[in-house]
């Protein structure tokens, strides 16, 4: 590839999207990647926690995309099952299996065929699973997207139901003309009855802040086609029609999809083989290695400077082209010489979530099994349950026997995620391990999930800036983007390089484009920033 051989690349971050670039960069192209991870693992919010054998998905991470791209990628890095996984077997339940895998190395064009991976055998390989989730609201327990059943009317009460059933006709027959924040995007879309049942409260548990504001832009962005329609009318195109198979279901909205592929041993096992092979491809990943300075002169990055956390020293380094998975926060911060006062003023006030998940090693739950869905244990179904109660800080429970067995260090124990959305320095975030652990125990007690005496151990995972929002100085974020783009050679990617509430694939994504912009000599970046806004993405705000 004429002009940019034996050239360099700096990657800021080794999550999704910075391991898909220097994956990208090895198979494509001559440009050797170097990976600059601030914390010692890999994958970022991507990341799988082992404690004591019991494996934590930080945020729950269904490997899907409308992409065949991306879920090509992913089934070249770990192939999908052949065979029966552990509770499959145990449960004689009937999934798809591949018969064959195509494996490409880096740099080779053609595929090899090769025997798709046995679960019970082998450990590098993508399991099918079938998706649940539901609301838990009033100790009951509702669909999620909520579905035409009559235990749904039995839940809500017939005075709920016929409030709901109005405040929806009323928005489509008399729609809102002005959508100025997340709280008219969702009565546009659901109705104000409905808004007020199950969307108000879990959003602001969220963000921490009122439904008005949020920009109704995140609406747009994580809702999208998603409306009361398209999931009646989904749900009895399934009654004519049955489950579909096909793990693409393509012209199915993301949030009705039915099943996703997912790691044996959670999405961490996915960015840590692509680590692997990067590293064994000639990329270089140094982890606990944080970004000092971003060097700018003639609207270049010129090298950035570099801090070794474990031994405190700093060195530079030099490239020909740097790609940005960090908060944009903290990249304006680094970059030198400083920007105007405006561009730093806009970046000191963009604002981040924080996330913290409690691991909790139960041997039996109180909350029973009602459902027609067999699990090991006749544990609840539930990939991961949205806690709409206003009584506790709660936000989600994962069950993470449900997203795989092999996550789960003994099959009789059940291992739960709670999940809690919080700022760093709060409250929450400020307990000791062993405050929060007591007090998540006790909020399960207290919404009837759990007798505290059943729980056999514990752990907490804080992640910091874990969700951009779509709040603060977010509406003039575009001013910070105009000039970052003026720097030729830095790429933004990724969930918080784009302060963007992207998903896994459009993170990916970003990567790829940004890559293929340099193959293809594009100097424009307006490419990266249409991702995820595209018609099968993502609906436009009126």
């Amino acid at each position: 590839m004429p002009g940019i051989h034996s050239k360099k690349a700096l990657i800021f971050g080794a999550g999704p999207a910075g391991l898909t670039s220097a994956y990208e960069l090895l198979d494509k192209t001559d440009i050797a990647p170097t990976v600059y991870e601030a914390t010692r693992e890999i994958g970022g919010i991507s990341k799988t926690v082992n404690y004591k054998g019991n494996r934590i998905d930080i945020g729950g991470h269904r490997f899907f995309s409308k992409s065949s791209k991306i879920m090509d990628w992913w089934c070249n890095i770990l192939p999908i099952q052949g065979a029966p996984a552990k509770d499959d077997l145990l449960l004689r339940r009937k999934i798809p299996v591949a018969n064959t895998s195509k494996y490409r190395k880096i740099k080779e064009s053609d595929a090899l065929m090769v025997n798709p991976p046995n679960p019970e055998k082998e450990d590098k390989v993508l399991l099918h699973r079938n998706r649940i989730s539901r609301i838990f609201y009033l100790r009951k327990f509702y669909d999620y997207p909520l579905s035409l059943k009559l235990q749904t009317v039995k839940n809500l009460g017939l005075r709920k139901t016929i409030k709901i059933t109005c405040s929806l006709f009323m928005v489509n027959f008399l729609p809102k003309k002005e959508i100025r924040n997340l709280e008219d995007f969702f009565i546009s879309r659901f109705g104000k009855e409905l808004y007020h049942t199950f969307f108000k409260d879990y959003t602001e548990k969220v963000w921490g802040v009122t439904c008005q504001k949020i920009s109704a832009k995140w609406g747009a962005q994580r809702v999208k086609g998603l409306s009361v329609f398209t999931a009646i009318t989904h749900a009895i195109k399934r009654v004519f029609t049955g489950k579909k198979k096909d793990i693409a279901q393509k012209d199915t909205e993301t949030s009705l999809i039915e099943s996703f592929l997912y790691p044996k041993y959670g999405p961490g096992q996915m960015w840590e083989t692509v680590a692997d092979i990067v590293s064994k491809n000639g990329g270089v990943i140094k982890t606990n290695h944080e970004i000092v300075n971003i060097i700018i002169d003639a609207n270049r990055v010129q090298g950035i400077r570099i801090r070794d956390t474990i031994t405190g020293n700093i060195f530079e380094e030099n490239a020909d082209y740097f790609f940005s998975s960090i908060p944009i926060k903290d990249l304006i911060a680094r970059i030198h010489p400083v920007p105007d006062k405006n561009i730093r003023d806009i970046a000191s006030r963009l604002v981040y979530r924080d996330f913290m998940t409690a691991g909790i090693l139960i041997h039996r739950l109180k909350v029973k099994n009602t459902t027609k869905h067999r699990t090991m244990g006749n544990i609840i179904p539930d990939n991961w349950i949205y806690v709409q109660e206003k009584d506790v800080k709660l936000g989600r429970i994962q069950i993470f026997n449900n997203w795989s067995p092999y996550m789960v260090s003994h099959e009789n124990d059940i291992w739960l995620g709670l999940e809690y959305f919080c700022n760093e320095g709060d409250e929450l975030w400020c307990m000791s391990d062993k405050e929060f652990l007591q007090f998540c125990i006790g909020e399960l007690e207290k919404i009837n999930f759990i007798d505290s005496h059943e729980v056999k151990d514990g752990c907490v995972v804080r992640v910091p800036k874990a969700y951009p929002s779509y709040t603060g100085s977010y509406d003039y974020l575009y001013e910070i983007i105009e000039y970052l783009e003026t720097i030729d050679n830095l790429f933004l990617i990724g969930r918080n390089g784009m302060h963007r509430y992207n998903n896994q694939d459009h993170s990916m994504m970003s990567a790829m484009v940004a890559v293929e912009n340099i193959i293809k000599g594009i100097k424009t970046k307006d490419n990266l920033w249409s991702i995820n806004i595209e018609e099968e993405y993502h609906e436009k705000v009126v």
